[in-house]
């Protein structure tokens, strides 16, 4: 099932705060709830989250991760990362190619960027190429203002206030 207009706009969600990627998922499920379908490529996510768990039998809702098992540091970058990522890019080109999804999220993309593991032309040049039909979502910190530009629809997440200030790590189904 199509979007009312039959034209895909491309979000970005970015900032410092959090709820980008809870954004993207929110907008997968409400969509699913239409008969929409989502392909969600994770980059830089190898570990598990609780949306693999509670969506990984969803019928309209795909999610493969692009990353380590372990959380990088820009100065701990390898081949290995830069590999994972190029080719989670070329996968989610496929997927969005399938015919088989409306929504494309592609999560995590703008830290990819941010750490050297795509370039910021690499993701211009798969916007430039995408299927008009199909929504993109990009999400992840440092959106750069090139993407910015590209994009339909920017929201900026600001951190007010954030209980990691005080110490707390990432909880199960809150943050992970």
């Amino acid at each position: 099932m199509m979007n009312n207009s039959g034209k895909g706009y491309i979000h970005i969600y970015t900032g410092n705060g959090k709820g980008k990627t809870t954004a993207a998922l929110g907008l997968a499920v409400r969509a699913a709830g239409h008969g929409m379908k989502t392909y969600m490529g994770q980059f830089m996510k190898g570990q598990w989250y609780g949306e693999l768990s509670s969506l990984k039998d969803h019928p309209c809702i795909t999610i493969e991760q692009y990353g380590d098992s372990t959380c990088i540091r820009r100065e701990d970058v390898t081949p290995k990362h830069i590999d994972e990522a190029v080719n989670g890019l070329g996968k989610a080109e496929r997927a969005m190619r399938s015919g088989r999804y409306d929504i494309l999220i592609l999560d995590e993309i703008h830290v990819a960027i941010w750490f050297g593991l795509l370039t910021e032309a690499d993701v211009l040049q798969f916007l430039n190429h995408r299927v008009e039909t199909m929504e993109i979502i990009l999400t992840g910190r440092n959106a750069t203002g090139k993407l910015i530009e590209a994009a339909d629809l920017v929201s900026d997440i600001k951190e007010v206030k954030h209980y990691y200030r005080q110490g707390l790590l990432a909880r199960n189904g809150i943050e992970r």
